[in-house]
């Protein structure tokens, strides 16, 4: 116990003291997962934006992501303590490229009057190499830090973009991951690392499983198995989930670009309750929502600390293209009746 008369105990070492120990708290706060939920509103039958933030704080869900910028959510926003993961939209990649002042433009408008409640900014999601807004996504990345920046929003909120995991082959064992294209990577990965930005990544373990049915055991894909299904040869590591081992390819694929430090961010996953295979059930899809919720909060074997994780999504999007599957990747339903119980997204 403290002695209040020995120097020690000067308020100068109390307070150092205090700091020391709030500081370790909120260092191991930081370690556990958010969960975030995204926000598509590719539906004609969808709440208003209000009453979707109310839903969200309702349900105690404490991050968001949103596909472009949508100035009555935003507004609806502030104050609620939700924080967001804004996306620039892949249609504007080659201008905010090209041009820095349409970069300080869209940040200016989309940014700067609602940057309390963003915490990312994703340029682009799910670019692939081939596509022609390929070469702008770097650059696009850059102007709109440039323009964070000169409006002093650059260390509050930081850049980066979300990527599939079809960009990382040899995924199996996990630790022989590597990136496709690292013509098209490289400066991307360059620039997360000199921003201490993470990479966002879709991790689906459902399309890996549909994709490769004969070789993907379904209780893997959602969380169930009741021991070791894999091993990594190379490090001796053990696999239970499929979720573990692709998210470990890309740390793998991370290291051999030089960047092991580089935190991954889990900007989608999800699982479909319709519209597919005998596995699109809504036991299998609240299976996986609660398991991935509870699972994400110890890492994986590569990396045993918590991943931020957005789950997808917040509703069924009945004008959402695609396969039917698509269309139920929802938590809720319109009505916002939860389509499994009480998730505990907190």
């Amino acid at each position: 116990m403290f002695s209040m008369a020995t120097p020690s105990n000067s308020p100068m070492v109390v307070a150092t003291i205090l700091f020391n120990i709030a500081f370790l708290f909120l260092s191991l706060h930081s370690a556990e997962a958010q969960i975030g939920v995204c926000y598509g509103g590719n539906g004609d039958n969808l709440p208003s934006k209000q009453d979707v933030v109310n839903l969200y704080k309702s349900n105690q869900i404490g991050a968001m992501r949103i596909y472009s910028p949508d100035q009555t959510l935003q507004t609806a926003l502030q104050g609620s303590g939700i924080k967001i993961i804004l996306d620039v939209p892949k249609d504007n990649l080659q201008s905010l490229g090209s041009d820095q002042s349409a970069a300080n433009q869209w940040v200016q408008t989309n940014v700067v009057p609602y940057a309390s409640s963003i915490k990312y900014i994703a340029v682009g999601n799910e670019v692939h190499p081939s596509d022609s807004e390929a070469s702008s996504v770097q650059p696009a990345m850059q102007n709109v830090l440039n323009a964070l920046n000169s409006n002093g929003l650059g260390g509050q909120i930081k850049v980066s973009t979300a990527i599939d995991t079809t960009l990382i082959t040899n995924s199996f064992p996990p630790s022989n991951g590597q990136f496709t294209d690292s013509s098209y990577i490289t400066p991307i990965i360059n620039f997360l690392k000199s921003n201490g930005s993470p990479l966002l990544v879709n991790v689906y373990p459902y399309f890996a499983y549909i994709n490769n049915e004969a070789q993907i055991r379904l209780d893997y894909a959602l969380f169930t198995a009741s021991g070791t299904v894999a091993n990594d040869p190379n490090n001796g590591l053990n696999y239970q989930n499929l979720f573990d081992a692709l998210v470990d390819a890309v740390y793998a694929a991370l290291g051999r670009a030089d960047a092991h430090d580089t935190a991954i961010v889990v900007s989608e996953s999800g699982w479909p309750s319709e519209g597919g295979d005998a596995a699109t059930t809504v036991d299998n899809a609240g299976t996986y929502y609660m398991n991935l919720i509870s699972h994400v909060k110890q890492g994986t074997p590569l990396k045993q600390q918590g991943i931020e994780t957005y789950l997808f999504a917040m509703f069924d999007e009945n004008n959402k293209q695609g396969a039917p599957t698509e269309q139920h990747f929802g938590l809720f339903s319109p009505d916002q009746q939860p389509k499994y119980g009480q998730l505990n997204f907190n």
